[in-house]
């Protein structure tokens, strides 16, 4: 990644989220002001429908403005993909690649779009290291997920742990604890939102070994999904490898560090599971 190119990432990056945040933050506090009894809802609800709506529109807008999307040249490749995503049920309307080689050698793929049609995008990085079945099996996984509705599911879990959090905020903010524990001299808003914030930082971090016992559950049955998809478990294993390699992965994490920070299985993990895997039509 050259100079240039990570002064304009920084630049871009840093508007971006400045505009984005200053809107937020302003209808927030704007809320708060004009319904002071329920703006815990309110405010939960602006922030969950600008994060649905950002899903959907950041492939559009905002991720073109930091990369390149173009076809992809091998048309074999693409019915291949295309025929393996409609056994999954899926409709696909682009399969394109990024030019994520000029920032990194790390490879991935992901979907986008909504209901049964998506975009696929693949990393220029992941054509250039995998063979076909590799890339093919790294899909079924992905489409494990939306199969699934690990996205929805984990979507739920997110945002009712953001609906609670923001009842207790506003219980918090409406009372004088926080005044009395810091010895603040006035009753300001903004600063017990950022003391509030503070602690709360503090407070969820041990619920990280939860979701990631999610997560990693849902990886397994993406796992599960792709080798049936599939009807065969070599592509993924062989794709795995290489992504590890490529990714600098650590093979042999401590199993409770393991637990408590990584979302995925630890690599060697997945390959044990997927060799002992019994391969059948899902």
């Amino acid at each position: 990644m050259t100079l240039k190119l990570w002064l304009a990432d920084l630049a871009k990056s840093f508007t971006i989220s400045a505009v984005i945040l200053s809107i937020l933050i302003s209808a927030a506090f704007a809320i708060i002001a004009a319904s002071p009894a329920f703006w815990w809802f309110w405010v939960w609800l602006l922030f969950f429908i600008f994060s649905v709506f950002l899903m959907y529109v950041s492939p559009y807008v905002i991720e073109p403005l930091f990369n390149k999307y173009t076809r992809i040249d091998d048309e074999s490749l693409v019915s291949d993909i295309s025929s393996l995503m409609l056994r999954a049920g899926i409709k696909i309307s682009k399969v394109q690649k990024m030019d994520a080689s000029k920032r990194t050698k790390h490879s991935n793929a992901y979907f986008t779009g909504i209901g049964h049609v998506k975009r696929i995008v693949l990393f220029d990085t992941l054509l250039q290291q995998m063979e076909k079945s590799e890339i093919l099996a790294v899909l079924a996984h992905e489409a494990g997920h939306w199969k699934r509705k690990h996205v929805l599911k984990l979507l739920f879990i997110v945002e009712t742990g953001a609906l609670i959090s923001s009842y207790i905020a506003f219980l918090i903010l409406n009372s004088d604890i926080l005044i009395r524990i810091f010895r603040l001299s006035g009753d300001s808003l903004p600063v017990k939102m950022i003391l509030l914030g503070f602690i709360a930082s503090i407070v969820t971090y041990p619920a990280a070994p939860i979701f990631n016992f999610i997560s990693r559950k849902f990886e397994r049955e993406a796992d599960r999904f792709a080798c049936g998809l599939t009807c065969e478990n070599k592509g993924l294993v062989s794709a795995l490898i290489k992504l590890s390699s490529g990714n600098l992965s650590n093979l042999h994490p401590h199993r409770l560090y393991a637990q408590f920070h990584y979302s995925h299985p630890p690599v060697t993990e997945r390959i044990r599971y997927l060799k002992q895997f019994k391969i059948k039509s899902e």
